[in-house]
């Protein structure tokens, strides 16, 4: 008699760490990333896109939402069976949360966001408790 193999899912798997809001710490955010996805098998596009995406969003964690004394929050949530990576920076400025608008050509700054929505399939930001935000980007794995 013949039984069908019941198919299990791929666990999940979650990395989170700690930085210090320097440029140090983000360049340092960058690269654990790049680390633990290729340690996860995750496709070359896709770490490639995730390291971009990290790059921007820990930056912009340093630059717009540092706090003395105060750290940010790298988090990588992936999800093998779905194809989706979650990428996600949690900074302690609540109260400087970014827009979703074009940036003035003529500066030389503000296209961070605009890269990050272009890599990513979606992005948003949330309050992160007491007085933080996370900015968070999802990135679906064209491979998978």
């Amino acid at each position: 008699m013949n039984h069908a193999t019941p198919r299990i899912a791929s666990p999940l798997r979650a990395f989170t760490q700690l930085l210090s809001s320097t440029r140090r710490g983000a360049r340092l955010a960058r690269l654990l990333a790049v680390a633990e996805l290729r340690s996860w098998g995750v496709s070359r596009d896709l770490v490639e896109r995730a390291e971009l995406v990290v790059a921007e969003l820990a930056a912009n964690a340093v630059l717009h939402g540092r706090v003395p004394g105060r750290c940010f929050r790298l988090t990588l949530a992936l999800d093998p069976a779905a194809g989706r990576l979650r990428v996600e920076v949690s900074d302690a400025r609540g109260d400087l949360r970014p827009t979703d608008t074009t940036p003035d050509p003529l500066s030389t700054g503000g296209r961070g966001l605009t890269l990050v929505a272009a890599l990513a399939d979606h992005w948003d930001c949330v309050p992160y408790p007491p007085t933080g935000k996370t900015v968070r980007a999802d990135l679906v794995d064209a491979v998978a």
